[in-house]
């Protein structure tokens, strides 16, 4: 229930209409640039781990196995990025769709996830082929997205929101408790069906209650936010979101790597088996926070244009980012 990229997905096509809206060049143009945005702080990230791993090896000894957990880390929360800048790349057509059909522009991703799911899990199963959940990969995410751009269309209102809230929580609970869908919303390994890895009907139930209750919400949180106390932390973190999100595993390897030549730490270099580990690993919080603010400072930049980067330093950075990511998910 706490897997919240139903919301992220919501919120951002809500922005990218409004965005897109008040666009002053060509919707080539801006969708360019919105990519780019997202792109710069991801090849930010990988570069630099590209350029640490043989220091980390050669120069300080850090086991290679250590280097590849700590890549995979690194690499894992990122994948949403690239299915986001995809679905982004698309809004132009979400936009012309909601114009057309308004929030209902959403219910074919919906039916097309749902003919999949029934093709995957039901009778003749043992008879598809393997590749064949790839297919929920775009509409799954897009589906949230979409409502997002009707509810910036001014085209999902209330009586929508109350739809979807009701209309999901029905899906939702028929999809566990009749179908016997996986209970877990995230990847479980040793399990042999999985609702997010690409999103199955499930995720898309829930995405769909979530986004009712966010737009039955809004004016409410909107009244909360107008006080300065409580929209300051609400800017400060939207500045910096793309670096929080790209860097966020990065400060918790600062403190875990040296760690690891310190023996078994509780909650930083041991497993997380024990009741034990978990509150041992909230005692690590805050230094986990103090690291990350530390690196935002100086990573931020990477999310503003390249100005001064050439054609060969972007082909560099983009040599480094490929070898990173390649490392990181080889096995």
């Amino acid at each position: 229930m706490l897997q919240m990229l139903g919301i992220f997905f919501l919120v951002g096509g809500h922005a990218s209409y409004l965005s897109y809206r008040r666009r002053t060049g060509s919707a080539r143009q801006w969708t360019a640039g919105r990519v780019k945005r997202l792109g710069r702080p991801l090849l930010g990230v990988t570069a630099v781990w590209a350029l640490l791993l043989p220091l980390l090896h050669y120069g300080l000894g850090v086991p290679a196995d250590t280097l590849h957990t700590a890549a995979t880390l690194v690499v894992q929360p990122l994948w949403f990025v690239g299915v986001y800048a995809v679905v982004t790349a698309l809004t132009p057509y979400c936009v012309r769709a909601s114009e057309r059909l308004g929030a209902w522009a959403a219910l074919p991703l919906l039916g097309s996830v749902a003919v999949v799911d029934l093709l995957r899990y039901g009778p003749y199963a043992d008879a598809m082929p393997s590749w064949l959940s790839l297919l929920n990969l775009l509409p799954g995410w897009m589906f949230a997205y979409q409502l997002g751009v009707s509810w910036g269309d001014g085209r999902l209102g209330r009586r929508g929101g109350w739809l979807l809230l009701g209309g999901g929580t029905a899906l939702f609970a028929t999809l566990l408790l009749v179908l016997h869908y996986p209970v877990s919303m995230v990847g479980v390994p040793g399990e042999a069906r999985t609702n997010s890895h690409p999103p199955s009907l499930l995720v898309l139930a829930l995405a769909a209650a979530q986004c009712g209750a966010a737009i039955l919400l809004r004016e409410r949180l909107a009244r909360l936010l107008r006080r300065p106390a409580l929209w300051a932390p609400v800017v400060l973190v939207n500045l910096s979101a793309m670096t929080l999100l790209c860097w966020h595993q990065s400060a918790m390897l600062a403190a875990a790597i040296p760690g690891s030549f310190l023996g078994a730490l509780p909650g930083l270099t041991t497993a997380p088996d024990t009741v034990g580990w978990v509150l041992a690993r909230l005692a690590w919080m805050p230094l986990f926070a103090g690291l990350l603010v530390v690196i935002t400072k100086y990573a931020r930049p990477l999310e503003e244009p390249w100005k001064r980067t050439g054609a060969v330093r972007a082909v560099a950075v983009g040599v480094l980012a490929a070898g990173f990511g390649y490392f990181a998910l080889a096995a």
